[in-house]
């Protein structure tokens, strides 16, 4: 049976840990905005311009791949460090 509170926990932390390392990320690098908007998100800054290509579509699937990868072994790191 998994433990609410501690999933809670968990998940609280690694939203935090996430949210701060994009947050400094766009802070150290503005320039990695456009790309990300372009690649991750699939459209443009200016006024939700649709970008829709094979190109994209392999990018972002790469990019959202590795940030999931990522964030799974975040958060497995973390439940397993944090105390139930």
């Amino acid at each position: 049976m998994i433990n609410t509170q501690h999933l809670l926990k968990v998940a609280s932390a690694w939203i935090s840990i996430v949210y701060a390392i994009c947050f400094v990320g766009v802070a150290i690098f503005p320039g990695i905005r456009p790309g990300f908007m372009r690649y991750g998100l699939h459209t443009g800054i200016e006024m939700g311009q649709n970008i829709l290509t094979f190109g994209t579509f392999i990018s972002g699937l790469v990019i959202w791949n590795v940030i999931a990868l990522l964030a799974v072994w975040l958060f497995t790191f973390l439940y397993n460090r944090i105390e139930q």
